[in-house]
């Protein structure tokens, strides 16, 4: 049996809000959701491999898309559940559309801040590879990051 230790799953990881290079080590500061002030502050390099995690100036802004689309994704599978669970017609007489709008809308509001923190999770998987050999690899510096420009906005 090889020395190794068994890759941790991508989805697993995302989910996690772990480093996407090594995915073990945690990407935010609080693991509180919740706590408004500070859910999403960032490490801003990974404790374990010190992969740093804004690697751009302004490199979150796209995880609105990805907010977006997952904020979209959890409307549409409470409208079909709702519509297995309580078959609902599309009719004049038929209020019930309304009530799954306000729970849908209700538990999208309730579960923002998870939404947040992991379109920030998946964003930067997506652009941060997964490498199992990290502490043999020295980290790729962003080429892009003015040090003097960071959190000026």
């Amino acid at each position: 049996m090889s020395g190794k230790s068994k890759t941790p799953w991508y989805v697993w990881s995302v989910l996690n809000n772990r480093c996407p290079r090594c995915r073990t080590g945690r990407i935010f500061k609080s693991q509180e959701p919740y706590k408004f002030k500070t859910n999403v502050d960032m490490h801003e390099r990974c404790p374990v491999c010190s992969q740093p995690t804004e690697i751009e100036v302004g490199f979150y802004y796209g995880t609105g898309y990805v907010s977006y689309a997952l904020s979209v994704a959890f409307l549409v599978s409470t409208f079909v559940a709702w519509k297995v669970l309580i078959g609902m017609t599309f009719s004049i007489d038929d209020n019930r559309i309304f009530y799954w709008m306000g729970t849908a809308f209700a538990l999208l509001f309730i579960i923002q801040p998870l939404i947040m923190r992991l379109s920030r999770s998946l964003w930067l998987s997506w652009f941060v590879k997964y490498d199992p050999d990290w502490k043999e690899h020295p980290i790729e510096e962003p080429e892009r990051i003015v040090p003097e420009q960071m959190n000026n906005w």
